[in-house]
């Protein structure tokens, strides 16, 4: 299995061994397996990397436009308070789901697991 394979069925929130099953149960709850395949997803704990790298690509894309919309208008310290934290958060909300399926789906195709000793 390839890395962009990986991420492609990631970004699709797909079983990371067919790619048509589907990964999520709800919001950001893992099904206990694949519909298609029969993959348990016990092995799947993605912990708090989809949130980083959501941080990380949102916030300077808020940032930049928020700089922008300041440098070509100017408008109150309170109106950057309605544009951009709505925009922050529905920009994280939609990313999650696709980033914690593409993490999944890494670990998953480079046999990823938790460090023992």
């Amino acid at each position: 299995m390839t890395t962009s394979h990986s991420i492609r069925t990631g970004l699709a929130c797909r079983c990371p061994r067919c790619g048509k099953g589907r990964l999520f149960d709800g919001y950001l709850k893992l099904a206990p397996a694949c519909t298609q395949c029969g993959l348990d997803y016990d092995f799947a704990d993605s912990g708090d990397g989809p949130a980083v790298f959501v941080i990380f690509l949102v916030a300077p894309i808020v940032i930049i436009l928020a700089l922008v919309v300041g440098s070509l208008w100017t408008i109150q310290p309170w109106m950057h308070l309605v544009l951009w934290l709505p925009t922050t958060v529905i920009l994280s909300l939609a990313l999650l789901p696709p980033f914690k399926g593409v993490l999944i789906n890494l670990q998953y195709a480079n046999d990823a697991h938790e460090g023992r000793s």
